[in-house]
């Protein structure tokens, strides 16, 4: 994790370094997540994944997950469901109000996905989502 205390000591997660979230205590791998999701409804035309993972602070659990995607060719529903008909335990799954359409997954020019970008993203639609009250 990559964080900052504060002048009374409290501790804020700024970022992470892997591609895990710490959620309710528990190592939440997102690969994982990814991967499960991509097995169900496949790849774009040039390979990349329509979907990519990400998690954002979350005052109760730790964090939350966020799932930024291009269009999905099943509903969000359907897929959660798929992703735990194939073994995904619950807390791996994200809530059906995390998942954020986007034009396009941010790549590097390497073709892995850019996560600072990916990070900055999954924050932009937690903050819009506590200023609109949702």
């Amino acid at each position: 994790d990559v964080a900052r205390i504060d002048q009374d000591g409290f501790i804020e997660i700024t970022g992470r370094l892997s591609r895990f979230s710490k959620i309710g205590g528990e190592m939440v791998p997102h690969i994982k997540i990814e991967q499960t999701m991509c097995e169900i409804i496949g790849v774009d035309e040039e390979g990349h994944q329509p979907v990519a993972v990400s998690a954002v602070p979350d005052e109760r659990r730790g964090e939350r997950l966020v799932v930024l995607h291009t269009e999905l060719p099943i509903s969000k529903g359907e897929l959660l469901r798929k992703m735990s008909a194939a073994g995904l335990p619950n807390i791996y799954l994200p809530n059906e109000d995390c998942f954020v359409q986007v034009d396009e997954i941010p790549f590097l020019g390497s073709g892995k996905l850019d996560l600072k970008r990916l990070q900055e993203m999954a924050l932009e639609f937690a903050q819009n989502r506590k200023t609109s009250g949702n």
